[in-house]
């Protein structure tokens, strides 16, 4: 309608009075022009009033009006998006996320510390720490369960330890479950219900070597592939005695493990292993090491010496995944070398000295996808 009427008058000339100027500027940025006048006769007989300016100049008028109405509305929110992106993680970006436990020289937990206290290098380059929190993102976490034949006696305790320990996660929390004795697999996809991970324990029938490298693996493959949906933790629940190596190294778990951006805990459970399975596990080569990966991944080992303790340890262990501090930062490196970055996280200098006044666990590298 509007072009209509600009095309039929462009080159008609007339005076206005300023008020019917006014009004036809008005009523040409009006967005209810179309409904309110849609009769276009009516719309002639007003401009043929026109006494004073020219048709091409009400509508170069109307033009500016309309044009600086829309820039200054598109100004207001473009302020408003800034607002309400200034409190919103960017996805556009490549934003790297690592978690880190700090402890004193004595072992304690450091669980008070502010965002300055910390500084972060990527391959040696100072971050600008844009993301700091402590379990406020959501956890995924995978199960890896040891279905062997050492650990049959320890199903139904760990079924009520996991019930007791898992439900100290957040309801927005995920849990996987996976297990493996000869050979690894995923036995429930990542879920919000918590019990199901229990009951499911509590069904399994134990039986076959111990194959925990393919266990490691397997899960860190999984998570590598699913959507990125929070902070990733592998809990390997075993005697961490392994009688075959399956198909990947130490190396390569490491590897998989840092290219999922997981961290692996172990929670190391008393199994039944005679003098001669312990004799035969030491002769096998390739075995994973366990205490490599969760150190490489920024992890912990938890040992529970005998039964009785083993509620309270896995309550510790996932206490300890919700309490460790979150650090993030935007990185300028690209996935062209095909290599992972290091990095470093240390406290301010006041602290005192990494390694001797105090520890952090964290993950050494990342690889961008």
């Amino acid at each position: 309608m509007r072009e209509s009427l600009r095309s039929q008058f462009l080159v008609e000339e007339r005076s206005a009075s300023n008020e019917e100027l006014a009004r036809v500027v008005i009523l040409l940025c009006d967005d209810r022009f179309e409904s309110e006048y849609s009769s276009f006769n009516d719309m002639f007989i007003m401009l043929r009033n026109i006494m004073r300016l020219s048709i091409r100049i009400v509508l170069a008028a109307a033009f500016v009006v309309c044009f600086s109405r829309s820039v200054v509305a598109q100004d207001e929110q473009d302020q408003q998006d800034e607002k309400r992106d200034a409190n919103v993680i960017r996805v556009d970006v490549n934003l790297v996320l690592l978690d880190a436990t700090v402890k004193t020289k004595a072992g304690k937990i450091m669980g008070d510390l502010k965002k300055e206290a910390f500084e972060l290098r990527e391959d040696g380059v100072p971050q600008n720490i844009e993301v700091f929190s402590r379990d406020e993102l959501p956890l995924n976490v995978a199960l890896v369960l040891d279905l062997s034949d050492s650990i049959g006696p320890f199903l139904g305790p760990l079924r009520d330890a996991a019930n007791i320990a898992l439900a100290a996660l957040k309801p927005e929390d995920e849990v996987a479950l996976f297990t493996f004795s000869t050979e690894a697999e995923l036995r429930v996809p990542f879920t919000k219900d918590k019990t199901e991970i229990a009951r499911q324990i509590n069904a399994f029938q134990v039986g076959g070597a111990t194959n925990i490298n393919d266990g490691i693996f397997v899960a860190s493959k999984y998570l590598l592939g699913a959507p990125p949906k929070g902070r990733r933790v592998i809990i390997l629940i075993s005697d961490d005695v392994g009688t075959s190596a399956g198909g990947q190294g130490t190396r390569d778990i490491v590897t998989e493990t840092i290219a999922a951006d997981a961290t692996v805990y172990n929670l190391k459970i008393p199994g039944y292993n005679p003098a001669g399975t312990l004799f035969a596990a030491a002769m096998v080569p390739g075995l994973v090491n366990i205490r490599s990966v969760t150190e490489q991944t920024g992890g912990e080992i938890f040992e529970v010496k005998d039964v009785a303790h083993l509620d309270e340890v896995f309550q510790a262990l996932i206490n300890r995944i919700k309490t460790r501090y979150t650090l993030g930062y935007y990185t300028k490196a690209t996935g062209a070398s095909g290599k992972p970055h290091k990095l470093d996280v240390r406290l301010a200098q006041s602290f005192g000295k990494k390694g001797h006044d105090y520890v952090i666990l964290s993950k050494s590298g990342y690889y961008v996808h």
